[in-house]
């Protein structure tokens, strides 16, 4: 087997095992007991956590196909959820084009409820005015369709 085809099958396993890795990570919805946040299915929309916890919704996100994840209003009630920071993971070795996966992390702060809502903008939803807030969908050309909206329900205890 020449070189650089056991280096494209390398490159494909780690980035299986990484899949699975970060598939893994967002089913457990468990905290570890330590300071890390706990993570929370995208597809469940219920979230119950306790004041001081930290927990993160983990979506997939792709810039070269205009697939982009915002936190968007209404905001979570500040007395209830706060948000704690965004980031954008992927693997070093991912073929230009490959997604990434964005994590929203929040901080439960007051016992209470609040909604948080993300929306999902992508090609033919075009709400990306370039400087990362959402805008409506461009005129003119095909029918732009709505983009996905979210709506987590929090409960903190």
């Amino acid at each position: 087997m020449s070189r650089s085809r056991r280096r494209g099958r390398a490159r494909g396993t780690a980035f299986a095992a990484a899949a699975l890795l970060v598939t893994a990570a967002a089913l457990t919805g468990c905290g570890s007991g330590d300071d890390e946040p706990t993570s929370h299915p995208v597809d469940e929309t219920t979230v119950t956590a306790s004041v001081g916890e930290r927990f993160t919704l983990t979506v997939a996100d792709n810039a070269s196909t205009r697939s982009h994840w915002y936190l968007v209003d209404p905001k979570p009630d500040g007395a209830v959820v706060r948000e704690r920071g965004r980031e954008t993971a992927s693997d070093g070795d991912a073929a230009p084009g490959s997604g990434t996966d964005v994590t929203f992390t929040f901080e439960a702060t007051g016992a209470g409820s609040t909604e948080i809502v993300l929306l999902h903008c992508t090609f033919s939803s075009t709400c990306d005015t370039g400087d990362g807030t959402p805008a409506p969908a461009p005129t003119g050309g095909a029918a732009p369709t709505e983009p996905e909206r979210i709506t987590y329900k929090v409960t903190v205890e």
